[in-house]
């Protein structure tokens, strides 16, 4: 997350561009490591809805997503990636004391995403110290199968897709949102999960809440193993960002000494273990990220994992340079070929001042910008 994803058709629907519900089987990979949406070679560009979701827990429920999945069918954005449960701990209440009142929320989520064609990609446990918060541990506990961190994140998990298996709306199952940045850092004790208990954080933090990166591929695994015992056919995505330029030197060292290229394509292997059956990055620094992206397509293709940028965007007012960057974004990914990729953010008015993007305000040409990158990219696969 940024400072603190129609379907593209690959079956011709006349008017809409996208795959019907009852034909939609979500997405998978092929046997050389390609993206298939219902068995054929698939890439678009969606958008984060990051909130979604979360915003129906709140009293009443904020039911308003309707329409703005119905604004994105418009314009044919196949698909959104956004948070499957809260960002602080408060915000897990209703599901602690009124389960079924919790999933008939989502499950009314679920059913507009089907009705308006659109891909869910659910990003289960989106804050690093949320669940370990939840359950009175430190956020360390992520890398110990036994605690009650791990018992949560399989209970719910184990939840979350049994009861969305056979929904046309469901692409794939992501774990969370950049747990790979807070891991192994050399000055850690400066950057700890913020605390504010009365949103249910615990009054301090230690150096237990710290992370470094195996703790995290633990999580991973162990998150992945149970999808993949369940969902025998969807990807799986860890949902990281690109791994810090030092990352290799600051599991090895704990220091911010830069990595080589080989470096980099052990971590980024590695940070999306198996059976995760993707490769996540970002897409927002136009020589830190785009300068990394054909040298991650080149592992995507190696490991026969396929990409997905899951965050890219442009921040603030409208410009002549926002216009050139964003421009710049997308070119990148068409000419890298990039399999999947969301823009960062879609109707979420907590940034409303730098990266929000509606189907009204200041920002909402990038949607237009999408759209038409997907028609561009759907034109040759309509062709094959």
């Amino acid at each position: 997350m940024r400072s603190w994803l129609g379907f593209l058709i690959l079956l011709v629907c006349a008017n809409a561009g996208v795959p019907s519900a009852s034909a939609q089987t979500g997405l998978s990979v092929g046997p050389r490591g390609e993206l298939l949406l219902s068995g054929t070679p698939y890439r678009g560009i969606g958008v984060n809805y990051y909130d979604l979701f979360i915003r129906t827990l709140a009293e009443p429920p904020n039911t308003n997503y309707e329409a703005g999945l119905a604004g994105l069918a418009e314009l044919k954005i196949p698909f959104v990636r956004f948070s499957a449960g809260g960002y602080w701990p408060n915000e897990w209440d209703l599901y602690r004391t009124n389960k079924a009142d919790y999933f008939a929320r989502f499950d009314k989520v679920v059913k507009s995403a089907e009705r308006h064609r659109i891909g869910l990609i659910p990003s289960v446990f989106w804050m690093s110290s949320t669940v370990p918060d939840l359950v009175r541990e430190p956020v360390n506990r992520w890398g110990e199968t036994n605690s009650r961190t791990h018992g949560f994140m399989v209970n719910y998990t184990r939840e979350l897709v049994t009861r969305y298996l056979h929904s046309p709306a469901i692409w794939g199952w992501e774990f969370g949102n950049e747990y790979n940045l807070p891991a192994d850092l050399p000055n850690a004790s400066d950057h700890r999960p913020p605390v504010v208990p009365s949103l249910g954080t615990p009054a301090a933090r230690s150096k237990d809440d710290d992370l470094t990166q195996e703790m995290v591929r633990t999580a991973l695994r162990a998150f992945a193993q149970e999808v993949r015992r369940l969902d025998d056919r969807r990807i799986i995505i860890s949902g990281n960002a690109f791994p810090r330029v030092s990352a290799w030197h600051q599991a090895a060292e704990k220091s911010w000494g830069h990595d080589t290229p080989e470096q980099f394509a052990q971590v980024l292997g590695a940070d999306n273990p198996s059976p995760i059956n993707t490769l996540c990055v970002r897409a927002y620094d136009l020589a830190t990220d785009l300068g990394r992206l054909p040298q991650a397509m080149a592992i995507a293709t190696s490991l026969q994992k396929p990409l997905f940028v899951g965050e890219f965007g442009v921040p603030g007012v409208t410009t002549e340079t926002s216009r050139n960057n964003f421009t710049t974004i997308l070119q990148s990914l068409e000419t890298n070929q990039v399999p999947l990729a969301a823009l960062w953010v879609f109707d979420f008015q907590g940034q409303a001042d730098d990266w929000n993007v509606s189907l009204t305000n200041g920002r909402a040409w990038q949607l237009l910008e999408i759209q038409r990158a997907n028609e561009r990219i759907r034109k040759p696969t309509e062709r094959q």
